[in-house]
């Protein structure tokens, strides 16, 4: 099942009223729990493997429609002047890749220029590979993730000088 189907099944509890659905197949079981105040947001509120000997997720963070975040860092965070860069960031939990396949080239090196479009990862989330896509033009500063690493949501990935 992919993010987007989730979000999708997301939306259709909240407008059948009810407030607690879940779901089960042989790959994953999803439960969608309304908030305190009956709402239902873009989020995932839970999703556990069923395979045993896998440890469960409990609580994934919210998981926007396949782009990246991008913001400028923070000065606390900065310890070079990086004033000009900006962070990608991931826009899910997954694992993060810098190639399509073992025998492939990377998608970016530093210093590569890249535009909007781009693919610049993947990210595996759920037996699912999410290409990621730059949302700017500019040029590879640093790879804060290295191959095949796990990566949290909102996590940075790559420092990029605008173009």
């Amino acid at each position: 099942m992919e993010i987007k189907e989730i979000q999708n099944l997301i939306k259709f509890v909240a407008k059948s009223g009810a407030h607690e659905v879940k779901l089960e197949t042989d790959d994953f079981k999803i439960t969608i729990k309304a908030n305190s105040e009956g709402h239902f947001s873009d989020s995932i509120t839970s999703l556990q493997p069923v395979q045993p000997g896998v440890v469960p997720t409990s609580q994934l963070a919210p998981v926007q429609a396949g782009q990246p975040a991008v913001e400028k860092p923070s000065k606390e965070n900065a310890k070079e002047n990086t004033d000009n860069l900006i962070t990608i960031k991931s826009p899910m939990i997954g694992t993060f890749y810098r190639k399509p396949s073992p025998d492939k080239p990377l998608f970016v090196e530093v210093g590569d220029t890249i535009k909007e479009g781009d693919v610049l990862c993947v990210i595996e989330a759920m037996k699912l590979f999410n290409e990621i896509e730059s949302e700017v033009n500019g040029k590879i500063v640093k790879i804060l993730v290295d191959d095949s690493s796990p990566v949290e949501f909102d996590q940075p990935l790559f420092l990029v000088e605008p173009a």
